[in-house]
């Protein structure tokens, strides 16, 4: 395989197999040595007229020049950006310093003639913004400062992410299952069916019948992929959900390490120094699938510098006890334990409910990275994602 050397920066690129004559599959995919750090000159140029047009203030008197944008990592679906003042200019009133900038990834849209790329429908980005808005005015997300078709500008929050390994640490595991549970009691003004989970499972399962790549390492995963009876799956997997009590809540869906910030500033001892961002995938859901998705993220780690740019170890599963600690926190903090004696059976119930539902999480998660290894410019291996989802 020949190394590409990049000219700006020096730095060697090694680009995965393509089809003799090139393809036009995801790029996400080539460069397999480590993701690119530099900011590109066409999203730089767009960031600082955002900034400029909707933070105003000290943002207005500073060139392009001085403007400060970096990469920011722990996005799957979107491209995350912090741009900032230079260090000589301050805010004149109450814009901000700091911001966070989210561009928008692409989704698929299938016609019977073709598959086309495009950024997220018109009706989930008018969702997500409410979503965002309506969260940040109850203390519950980052503030939103822009909005525009192509992405938004939030809230900068002075903040870690949680790595997967803390994702077991006790203290916040029960923190993080309070904020599940405060998530889960909230009344948004959205549908309340939950059809988003098998909405979009049958939505993708259209879509990838559609999927055709060129790439020969794509080509050889998906031909893998397609040798299972995904529909037989899918029929077994709804008669056993359909057999398992859920209650529907509204869910964020995604609770994985990556969208969890530890706040900076907050005591070692602090019980409330976690806060759940990304809401993109939010909607009234299944209360099952939030468990099952999130004891599903202990496995994986998505700080991994090297290809597939991430690590699963499914060793790092949590175990019962793990589980019922994660459980007696939530119903604790959801008041579910004080109407009832049975707390044992209580217990009982939802370990299974989030186990069954967590086999869902692999199957929605698997598709969704077919589709993503075919439209994402993301630089992730979701083809390894996807074998991985499917146990292979």
């Amino acid at each position: 395989m020949q190394a590409t050397l990049n000219a700006e920066n020096g730095s060697l690129r090694v680009p995965s197999p393509r089809g003799a004559n090139g393809d036009d599959d995801s790029e996400a995919e080539s460069f397999q040595d480590g993701r690119t750090d530099e900011v590109d000159r066409e999203t730089r140029g767009r960031a600082f007229a955002w900034c400029r047009d909707f933070l105003s203030g000290s943002w207005k008197s500073i060139s392009e020049a001085d403007f400060q944008i970096r990469i920011v990592s722990g996005g799957l679906s979107n491209l995350l950006y912090m741009c900032s003042l230079p260090d000589h200019v301050h805010p004149v009133a109450d814009e901000p310093a700091r911001v966070l900038l989210r561009i928008y990834g692409a989704i698929l849209q299938v016609s019977e003639a073709c598959v086309c790329v495009c950024v997220q429908g018109v009706e989930s980005l008018v969702l997500e913004s409410v979503m965002f808005a309506i969260l940040a005015e109850r203390a519950l997300g980052p503030r939103l400062y822009g909005i525009f078709p192509e992405g938004r500008l939030e809230q900068y929050l002075p903040s870690k992410r949680l790595r997967t390994d803390q994702l077991a640490v006790p203290e916040l595991s029960a923190e993080i299952a309070t904020k599940m549970a405060r998530f889960h009691q909230m009344v948004m003004p959205f549908n309340k069916e939950p059809k988003w989970l098998f909405g979009h499972i049958d939505k993708y399962m259209d879509q990838i019948k559609t999927l055709k790549f060129v790439r020969e390492a794509h080509v050889k995963k998906f031909n893998k992929l397609m040798k299972y009876d995904l529909p037989a799956e899918l029929e077994s997997l709804r008669s056993l959900l359909a057999a398992t009590r859920s209650p529907v809540v509204f869910c964020h869906n995604d609770v994985q390490e990556g969208n969890i910030l530890r706040l900076d500033g907050c005591g070692e001892k602090s019980t409330d120094n976690l806060m759940l961002i990304d809401f993109e995938y939010s909607s009234y859901n299944y209360r099952g699938f939030d468990f099952g998705n999130h004891f599903c993220e202990w496995v994986y780690d998505y700080t991994y510098h090297q290809w597939p740019f991430f690590k699963a170890d499914l060793e790092h599963y949590p175990n019962r006890e793990q589980q019922l600690h994660f459980i007696r926190n939530y119903l604790s903090e959801s008041g579910r334990y004080s109407n009832r004696d049975d707390h044992t059976q209580v217990e009982e119930e939802l370990l299974l409910e989030a186990n069954r539902f967590a086999l869902a999480s692999h199957f929605f998660w698997g598709l969704w990275s077919i589709i993503q290894a075919k439209i994402s410019k993301i630089e992730f291996g979701y083809m390894v994602s996807a074998l991985y989802e499917r146990g292979l």
